[in-house]
């Protein structure tokens, strides 16, 4: 997110949850890489223990400058110290003011500070997860863009964001601004490039799905994919469409009701040997066929097919693990907001 924002006010760091001393120490280190804007003279706090305060406070329910000032200002000092407040030579310790906390905010590299939390949340979220699934499943990221609700301004559109999150529990684990959606692609790896994917599944929607991309994700990045393939990727989608799917049988079946609408889900996968040509994606192993069917109270049923690729094999995940898969992605796009460094509010004083 560029610096030249004036007084952004975050709403930082909403999912990092409670933040105990443990933690806090924890994340200063990714604090410590995000570059401070200001010149050395005349400093007193440092930008690593603003940071903090703006996220203890955050995470407590502030949600404007003038909150982020007074909840530093209801600190107890041994929390002050323990966030790297300095000691006045008079013994007193104060949080910094508003002023001072609405002029770092507005300087600060939000992209620098996007990558620390996402940073700290992926390593967080590995390590919590990694000795509970050793032997279970996967580990399914979800590469969507969003516009930011409220960032609008009368000289300014909404921003856009791209972000890597996870199916479950939802974690955003990267996020980069991008100027519109259909800049999305070119910021695909730089997203992903920090990130160990090793082992991971990796879910996006028809626009991600490009060939240089995909090779990339699965040759470097050494992680699976599934990738919903629409008329932007002709040879592809005419080759889904045109496989016998009326002679292979429904795999998996699923239905929901509310909300005053009624909507089932079966799906379909098909593999095409090598020695046929295979199929016309990098790395695509199966072929999937997702059926949808939608009732809504006093309107007609509505059907579509939908149809995607996927690497894994049939022995590494079944019909019903693509399905939750492929539902989950949905989910994360249509739900999951935008979690972290987002400075989507020009106004010092949160009005």
């Amino acid at each position: 997110m560029p610096a030249a924002v004036s007084s952004p006010i975050p709403a930082v760091l909403l999912k990092l949850g409670p933040l105990g001393p443990g933690q806090t120490a924890d994340l200063r280190p990714y604090f410590d890489a995000v570059p401070d804007p200001r010149s050395r003279r005349g400093r007193w706090y440092s930008l690593t223990a603003i940071l903090l305060v703006c996220a203890c406070a955050v995470v407590s329910g502030a949600r404007s400058i003038e909150e982020l000032a007074e909840w530093g200002a209801n600190a107890s000092s041994g929390l002050l110290t323990a966030i790297g407040i300095r000691c006045h030579p008079l013994r007193w310790r104060r949080a910094p003011s508003p002023a001072t906390i609405g002029r770092v905010l507005g300087a600060v590299n939000g992209d620098a500070l996007d990558r620390a939390v996402g940073a700290y949340l992926a390593d967080r979220h590995r390590g919590v997860a990694e000795p509970a699934n050793t032997s279970g499943p996967r580990r399914v990221i979800a590469v969507d863009g969003k516009a930011l609700k409220g960032s609008a301004r009368l000289d300014a559109p909404r921003r856009h964001l791209l972000s890597a999150v996870t199916h479950r529990p939802v974690v955003t684990l990267a996020q980069a601004e991008v100027g519109t959606k259909t800049n999305e692609t070119t910021h695909f790896k730089p997203l992903l490039a920090p990130l160990d994917l090793t082992g991971d599944l990796v879910t996006f929607d028809a626009l991600h799905s490009v060939k240089a991309n995909i090779t990339w994700l699965v040759e470097t990045k050494k992680a699976h994919y599934i990738a919903v393939i629409k008329t932007n990727q002709p040879t592809a989608y005419h080759q889904l469409a045109g496989l016998p799917w009326r002679d292979i049988r429904v795999q998996h079946t699923a239905s929901v009701t509310g909300h005053g609408r009624r909507e089932s889900r079966s799906i379909k996968t098909c593999s095409i040997p090598d020695e046929l040509g295979g199929i016309a994606f990098p790395h695509a192993v199966l072929a999937i066929r997702v059926h949808r069917r939608r009732k809504e109270t006093g309107r007609r049923e509505s059907r579509e097919s939908v149809y995607a690729v996927t690497s894994l094999d049939a022995h590494q995940a079944t019909p019903a693990d693509l399905a939750t898969a492929i539902r989950g992605h949905r989910g994360v796009a249509e739900r999951a907001p935008p979690i972290l460094g987002i400075f989507n509010n020009p106004d010092p004083q949160g009005t």
